[in-house]
Parts: C-alpha cells; structure tokens; sequence
C-alpha cells in the first residue's frame, strides 16, 4: 500500500518523534511505501528514515520552494510548483492516508482529505494519529460539527481516530484487505 503522511517537518521531542519511528517502522516492514513532503528534516525526517530502514519505499512531493530540503536518495522525488499541486499529488500517488502531528500545513492537508471524502470525491481510508493527545482538541470540535449537523456523512465514515501507531496501520491494512 501506498501511504500518505502528512505531518510536521519541524524538529520535535521524543513524545512525537518516538511514535512517529515506531509507525514508519511498521510501515516499512510492512512492505509499504511512504508518500510524504518529501523533507528531510524534523518529523518528516524521522519518519523516512524509520520506513527506509525497516525495508519500505519512500516517494517524496516537494514544492518549488522548500526543494534545498529534499530528501536525497528516495525511491521517488517530485518537485510540485505549488502547494495546490503538492496536495493534489500526494492524495494521487496513495491509497491512504495518516494525519501525525503538525502545524497548520498539516491541518490544511487534513481538512482537504476529509471535505473530499465528505463529498464523496475519495474513498481513501483516512487515519488521524493522535499522539500524545495532540489532537484532542480537533477531535471534539470534529464531533461537535456532527452533533451539531454540519458533516452530512457520520464522523466515523471521514476518519479514523488511532491513539497508536500500530492501531493506525491496522486499521489501513484493514480497510484495504490486507492481512
């Protein structure tokens, strides 16, 4: 499978970084390809080299304008003009998608993965890790707009809440048939 992660490329502490190993692990002995930002810095650093290591692919999606950070030696590396063209890229090249921890890029990469699905413009199976309760906050807001009657579609059928990594690959595995 080809999995999507957005998250941060910011330099984090190990209550992040170690989670984010542990899921690019089990992604690369998986057999799995990891399509990402394409850095190779900080988190997105941490996790390419965890799927590298542990035998899985990498394909980058870098933007014109953050391409000094990409990560040499990937499997696969584009470099999209814009973030518009970055997002469209990286939904394109995966089968699905896992939200880490991030900060505002990360958030509007998420929230334009779950108003397509929302739509019904993608089936992909979207999971949002949780760690460290980073996303408790979002999480109720999300529940809130159901209750609340701004989703159309029940909150259950847009993501998939995982608190770890090995419940987040899982649930992926799962959705997609594989064992």
């Amino acid at each position: 499978m080809r999995i999507c992660v957005f998250l941060s490329a910011a330099d984090l502490d190990g209550r992040y970084t170690r989670p984010a190993r542990d899921f690019a692990k089990l992604l690369g002995k998986g057999g799995h390809t990891l399509v990402w930002g394409g850095s190779d810095v900080g988190l997105m650093k941490v996790v390419a080299d965890g799927v590298q290591e542990a035998g899985g692919r990498l394909c980058g999606v870098s933007v014109d304008f953050l391409a000094a950070k990409a990560r040499p030696g990937a499997d696969e590396m584009v470099i999209a003009r814009d973030l518009a063209e970055r997002k469209r890229l990286l939904l394109e090249k995966s089968d699905a998608v896992v939200i880490m921890v991030g900060g505002t890029g990360t958030l509007d990469e998420a929230t334009e993965i779950l108003e397509l699905k929302k739509h019904g413009h993608t089936d992909k199976p979207v999971v949002l890790l949780n760690t460290a309760g980073f996303y408790d906050g979002l999480k109720e807001q999300f529940r809130r707009m159901e209750d609340e009657g701004f989703l159309p579609r029940p909150l259950t059928d847009l993501v998939f809440f995982a608190e770890e990594p090995v419940g987040a690959l899982a649930y992926l595995e799962e959705s997609r048939g594989i064992e």
